[in-house]
């Protein structure tokens, strides 16, 4: 499972450095696309075929549904790390995320997220200011 969070950059090609610990994560191919919060999502090929089955789950007849779908399906670009360890973000997404310059590559359950500095610092301080409620950490520490 991915965990940390590191500071890289994006070129003007829109490459970014996936960090070491994260490589052997998405080495066989990747699923970016747009993420909760204004970030993007990156999952490796085999967590995206269960978010794939997931999403075809989801009633065709609920209009909240295929807008959700619509918003997380339509992001999605298939990618590979290049001989440096690069991925190359589509223009599309960059701009979703704001990403330009300064990234932050971030480890979550099942997947890395990308985020602008500034959406991250955000993000962070939003659970700082509200931590989640206590029912929701029940389990959470044993």
């Amino acid at each position: 499972m991915p965990f940390g969070e590191y500071p890289y950059t994006i070129d003007d090609k829109g490459r970014v450095v996936i960090p070491p610990p994260f490589r052997e994560f998405v080495e066989d191919g990747m699923i970016l696309t747009r993420g909760m919060e204004g970030c993007l999502y990156v999952f490796p090929l085999a967590s995206w075929k269960r978010v794939e089955e997931q999403l075809e789950g989801l009633p065709l007849t609920d209009a909240e549904s295929r807008a959700f779908v619509r918003f997380f399906y339509s992001g999605a670009n298939k990618a590979r790390l290049d001989n440096q360890s690069r991925v190359s973000v589509p223009q599309t997404l960059r701009d979703f995320a704001q990403l330009a310059g300064d990234v932050i590559v971030a480890g979550a359950p099942g997947r890395l997220e990308l985020w602008s500095p500034t959406r991250w610092e955000a993000a962070i301080n939003a659970v700082q200011d509200s931590p989640p409620k206590p029912e929701l950490l029940a389990n959470f520490v044993a």
